[in-house]
């Protein structure tokens, strides 16, 4: 598997565990929204601070975006969708 692959998997995987938007994700990581599910998509690369602060965000070491041992588990469910009341 690619790391690309790997990265997003988990970043979603621990994203939807914690019930945590993408919204939510990218305003507590000090990212762009749409750059959150672009990562998710494999369709951008992360920089070393990026994944420090989306790690900081879903307080997780840097290392859980690289666990392999999660692989066989089924894609999580999205999260419902639409906005939350404020």
């Amino acid at each position: 598997m690619n790391v690309q692959k790997l990265v997003a998997w988990n970043l979603r995987r621990l994203r939807v565990r914690r019930g945590i938007s993408q919204e939510a994700l990218a305003v507590d990581a000090v990212i762009d929204r749409t750059y959150v599910s672009r990562l998710e998509r494999e369709m951008e690369n992360p920089t070393i601070a990026v994944l420090e602060r989306l790690a900081i965000a879903l307080n997780v070491k840097i290392t859980d975006f690289f666990s392999t041992s999660v692989m066989n588990e089924k894609p999580p469910r999205p999260l419902p969708s639409g906005r939350k009341p404020k």
